[in-house]
């Protein structure tokens, strides 16, 4: 036999009635079937309310229609469908078991409460109702049926509400029944009889149990739990983006799993088909083609972790002081007053020193628990043999679970980092002797990432990058660009999924977890009523979204968002940025930001601040980090400067030159900004800074290109015409230098720790020679590159470079991110 329970939303309406009969039929054709159904979704609810408004007095006519209006209308349609299936009859049953819950309400109302066995017999009558009605279907497809009552088979141990089945006694009684292998068992859920005979709950997942129950009795060869998802996930589906079905696990993995929260089968259902050694395959209603998942004594050891699971509403107690150490029986009397109290521990951990134990609890049981713990150990805590009681409230158990973790090493150090890189703090850890599983309490806010993260760590074959972006302007829009077109290769050949998750100007934001629309974000953006995005709003922004990776990445020239990036990497997001506003800013700032990407495990990237795409700053710290030392630098660091000297060159005049990279759109919307030299003391600034230079921008010597009165101008067009007034001189200079056999550049240099910038006559045999037409090079002599520098050269002007330089930096923080 073949024992198939199904849950309440595969019986919630006619089609998935009709549904469950064809699996039914289908596999009745094989073999002997049993179904075990719960009721229809959202009855038991609705009973259950009733019988809560009864014991207040209350009429509960709302329930009664709730109920009539779901239950009802599969009647009718499964009649409407089928000529032989008996409207009437079903109907006028459901009636009389309504008229029955009627009376028995108006007899809680007389008393103005409701005892246990009444209340148990009206809460399962749920299950009655999935009976008759499919009884009635099968018969009408043509198969015979044997309906088997649950208090007559399943004997049972326990409470009114919540017993345990006697399996060995509810065998006796299920032999003694006549037995029809044609027909196909019906047996509703949820409960069983006790040892007078009475009706009894089966608690909580009751019709799970019932099924793992009558497999048990039956001698199944199988058990199968037939739910709206096709299996066991490694973790919720619903939370995580690409939880992985499992195609097999053992009993042991699904009663952790269970155990520590996870939408498995509940340690009660699990435990009859152990026992017995019967297999359990958990399936889908709506996709009964798909394999589903194989809980038996066998697990697949190909995948040695098999779930991620998160248990809230935890508090954690930790008992401590003087006392604990070498005192005999503490733990005993510990647990004993807590047990004595019904209340369940979840989790137990004890310091080497002895000096305190810590366990978790369910939040609500918290109030209780700490009475009892203060009545036992009150003389303890008068002596001050023990500290008062600690808790931390509000937690959630994280728990990897697996077989195959006693087999592979770094288990532990893969999750612990996980956590890390979630910038999640650990309250306590907890490892079984079977090594089955490990778990972590937490704090409950931090569930979701925690979860996200170690599922990436474990399951994910695709490393995923959650980039906010804020300004789409020249860089920013031309970043997208890129992305857009680079998705696909890097999902297909780096493994690498890509999302623009967010994307924000100085007066509207919009989000989505998938990737914005990259074809259409400048109308939806316009469209978008949502406020600009600030620190606070973008931490909210990880937890809606469950970011795994967030990057802020800043496009924009704004002083006052470069001033919030610690608030922004104490909200969980790494940096990356060609704006150098940050870095030129006081050096007390740019300290700070360096000391917050330590303290936050947040990275702050800006290779785009100098030489747009050239790898400058990468390379300066990598060569640093290897022990080198800088002696002197020399470098072309504005590509709109090189282009305009190499026009200077070639014969014309600087104003010619000016006016021509202007119209070209190679300067600053005004020229001046370019000739003034401010842009490459910046630059310089950075370089020196990342040399260990304790320096602030008025400590860098700036000569402009011209002088400061031929940059005067209320506009760009007033600023060119005043330029022509420097020619002359200009040109003089530029003939004194060929004359010497030398070209002018605009060059930023650093000797001794001074850092100047300024027009440079530079011979053939310096590395800067033939720099020009937009290209930067920065000659780096050192410890290790001397005499002849080491010089990185090329183009260095552009949205596009400056671009590419920032997804360059995004990509970096993949490599971060990776376990390697």
């Amino acid at each position: 036999m073949r024992v198939l329970k199904f849950g309440g939303t595969s019986v919630a309406n006619s089609d998935r009635f009709e549904d469950v009969a064809k699996i039914a039929l289908d596999t009745a054709s094989r073999t002997q079937t049993a179904l075990v159904l719960s009721a229809p979704a959202k009855i038991t609810n609705l009973l259950v309310a009733l019988v809560n408004q009864g014991a207040q007095g209350n009429s509960a006519d709302k329930e009664f229609e709730q109920i009539r209006a779901i239950v009802e209308p599969i009647i009718t349609d499964l009649g409407k469908r089928h000529a032989t299936f008996d409207t009437d009859k079903v109907l006028a049953e459901f009636n009389n078991t309504m008229t029955v819950i009627k009376q028995r309400l108006d007899g809680m109302v007389l008393l103005g409460v409701c005892p246990e066995q009444v209340m148990a017999f009206v809460e399962s009558r749920g299950e009655s109702f999935s009976i008759l009605i499919m009884s009635e279907l099968l018969k009408a497809l043509g198969k015979k049926v044997r309906i088997i009552n649950p208090v007559e088979v399943l004997v049972t141990e326990g409470g009114y509400m919540e017993s345990s089945v006697n399996i060995e006694l509810s065998k006796a009684k299920y032999a003694a029944l006549e037995d029809d292998k044609e027909a196909i068992t019906l047996m509703s859920g949820f409960c069983g009889g006790n040892s007078k005979g009475e009706l009894v709950l089966l608690g909580r997942n009751g019709s799970d149990y019932s099924a793992a129950c009558l497999a048990a009795i039956s001698q199944a060869e199988c058990c199968e739990i037939w739910s709206d998802v096709d299996g066991v996930y490694s973790c919720d589906p619903r939370a995580v983006e690409g939880a992985v079905l499992l195609k097999k696990m053992s009993y042991a993995e699904a009663m952790e799993l269970s155990y520590f929260g996870a939408k498995v089968l509940h340690p009660r259902t699990i435990a009859p088909i152990a026992q017995f050694k019967i297999p359990c395959l958990a399936k889908n209603t709506k996709n009964p083609q798909g394999p589903g998942t194989l809980i038996s004594e066998q697990t697949d050891l190909s995948v040695p972790i098999k779930g991620i699971t998160d248990l809230k509403n935890i508090a954690l107690i930790n008992i401590s002081g003087p006392g604990m150490k070498g005192m005999v029986g503490m733990a005993g009397r510990l647990f004993t007053a807590v047990s004595r109290a019904g209340v369940s521990i979840t989790l137990i951990t004890q310091s080497s020193s002895e000096y305190s134990i810590s366990f978790c609890i369910p939040q609500s049981e918290l109030a209780k628990a700490k009475r009892v713990i203060s009545s036992e150990f009150r003389l303890e805590f008068k002596e001050g043999l023990l500290n008062p009681i600690e808790v931390k409230e509000g937690c959630a158990i994280i728990s990897v679970v697996g077989d195959g973790m006693r087999m592979v090493r770094g288990i532990s150090g893969k999750f612990f980092r996980a956590l890390a890189e979630a910038n999640v703090n650990i309250r306590a850890i907890a490892q079984g002797s079977s090594e089955r599983s490990i778990s972590a309490v937490i704090s409950q806010k931090r569930a979701t990432e925690a979860v996200a993260f170690a599922h990436t760590a474990f399951f994910n074959s695709l490393q995923r990058i959650d980039i906010v972006l804020i300004g789409c302007g020249g860089v920013g829009g031309e970043l997208l660009n890129q992305i857009k077109r680079q998705r696909d290769h890097l999902r297909e050949k780096n493994g690498l999924d890509v999302r623009v998750v967010g994307i924000g100007n100085s007066r509207h934001f919009i989000c989505d977890a998938n990737c914005i629309d990259l074809d259409n974000y400048k109308s939806l953006l316009d469209a978008s009523d949502s406020e600009p995005l600030t620190p606070e709003s973008a931490e909210q922004l990880i937890k809606d979204l469950h970011l795994i990776n967030p990057i802020l990445v800043d496009c924009t020239s704004s002083e006052a968002l470069a001033l919030k990036y610690v608030d922004y990497m104490q909200a969980g997001y790494h940096i990356v940025t060609p704006s150098k506003k940050a870095n030129t800013n006081s050096y007390e700032y740019y300290r700070q930001l360096r000391e917050a990407s330590k303290k936050h495990h947040r990275k702050f990237l800006y290779e785009a601040n100098v030489g747009a795409g050239l790898p400058v700053i990468n390379t300066l710290q990598n060569q640093l980090a290897a022990g080198d030392s800088l002696i002197e630098f020399e470098g072309i660091l504005s590509g709109t400067l090189s282009y305009l000297f190499g026009l200077v060159e070639d014969g014309k005049t600087l104003s010619e030159a000016t006016y021509d990279a202007y119209s070209k759109g190679f300067t600053e919307p005004n020229p001046a900004d370019d000739l003034d030299g401010m842009d490459v003391a910046r630059k310089l600034l950075i370089l020196a800074r990342e040399c260990g230079l304790e320096l602030e921008l008025s400590d860098i010597d700036v000569q402009g290109a011209v002088p400061k009165q031929f940059l005067q101008g209320a506009n760009a067009q007033e600023v060119l015409l005043n330029i022509k007034n420097a020619d002359a001189d200009f040109t003089k200079m530029v003939n004194e230098a060929k004359a010497e056999g030398k070209v002018l550049r605009y060059v930023g240099s650093i000797k001794n720790g001074k850092c100047q910038c300024k027009v440079t006559p530079v011979s053939a045999d310096n590395a800067l020679y033939k720099v020009r037409d937009g290209e930067n090079a920065l000659a780096l002599t050192t410890a290790y590159y001397q005499p002849i520098p080491l010089v990185v050269r090329g183009y260095g002007a552009g949205t596009a470079v400056t671009a590419a330089g920032v997804l360059s930096d995004i990509l970096r923080i993949q490599n971060w991110a990776r376990e390697d």
